[in-house]
């Protein structure tokens, strides 16, 4: 008995160092995973919107899809139908129609 209480108390005297390098290896997978995708997406859509040119088609984060007929400083004139035309901020708009179609494509096949 005495010998595997030795045993014992000398296996746990590592487990503070694991459980560091555990919590850090934890938090380097949530970053590569989770946190540098989230920015590298937020980044691409706050570019694409900067970018907004007239004649573009976009959709709406609200679902409306339209064609750009004015870009301001922090607002875009879309027209969703004929004649009809809508101001939404710019962050409203969600992205391109032609990258919305390709992610569709992408998950139907």
């Amino acid at each position: 008995m005495n010998n595997l209480s030795i045993f014992l108390q000398a296996g746990g005297t590592g487990g503070g160092m694991g459980t560091i390098i555990m919590m850090v290896l934890l938090f380097v997978v949530f970053y590569f995973f989770m946190i540098r995708p989230q920015q590298k997406k937020a980044k691409d859509a706050r570019k694409f919107r900067e970018n907004l040119q007239k004649g573009v088609r976009v959709v709406t984060i609200g679902g409306l899809h339209g064609k750009v007929v004015e870009v301001n400083e922090k607002t875009v004139l879309l027209e969703a139908a004929d004649g009809v035309k809508l101001r939404f901020e710019k962050s409203a708009v969600a992205m391109d129609q032609s990258m919305q179609l390709t992610e569709e494509t992408a998950k139907a096949v």
